[in-house]
């Protein structure tokens, strides 16, 4: 299985791509896409193309895009989440099945606190993936993201085929 993980944001969304085969996982590609444009509409169509075109390269089978937190700021958890729209919008018209991930529970699944730094974040992306040069913090958080949708996908795997042991 293919996974797309994408970090949402209107100046900068990154993005992560990995294989899992099992409890395996190994890294395809991430990088960031930067959105050009002096209005939000021209901001929100670069995003979109972008995204548009890594998805045409990379072929992801499912996406995971992380959950939008509202903070003090209206203005920028507004503009913030129409960013997440792009990122929930593009793996839509590619027919990917997409799943949502709360920051704290990425967090937990690859560091194993919900509230780890992301220095953190960072180191144990690179420990799960050896080798792996990250394009910069948006990028090593989209594989994060990833990394989580893979362990959520293995554990709902493990509970279906042990209930339907458990059934036979």
């Amino acid at each position: 299985m293919r996974v797309l993980g994408i970090d949402p944001g209107l100046r900068n969304m990154g993005w992560g791509v990995i294989d899992v085969a099992g409890s395996r996982l190994s890294h395809v590609a991430n990088g960031v896409c930067h959105s050009v444009g002096d209005d939000l509409a021209g901001r929100l169509l670069s995003l979109h193309d972008q995204l548009t075109a890594m998805i045409a390269e990379y072929l992801p089978h499912v996406a995971a895009v992380e959950q939008t937190f509202v903070n003090k700021d209206g203005a920028g958890t507004l503009k913030l989440g129409q960013a997440r729209g792009i990122a929930m919008l593009v793996p839509a018209q590619a027919g990917l099945p997409i799943g949502e991930y709360a920051p704290n529970a990425v967090k937990k699944a690859v560091v194993g606190v919900g509230h780890a730094e992301k220095q953190q974040v960072d180191h144990m992306v690179r420990l799960q993936l050896p080798g792996v040069k990250i394009a910069g913090a948006d990028a090593a958080d989209a594989l994060a993201i990833a990394i989580c949708h893979a362990h959520h996908v293995q554990s709902a795997g493990t509970l279906s085929a042990a209930l339907a042991r458990a059934g036979a």
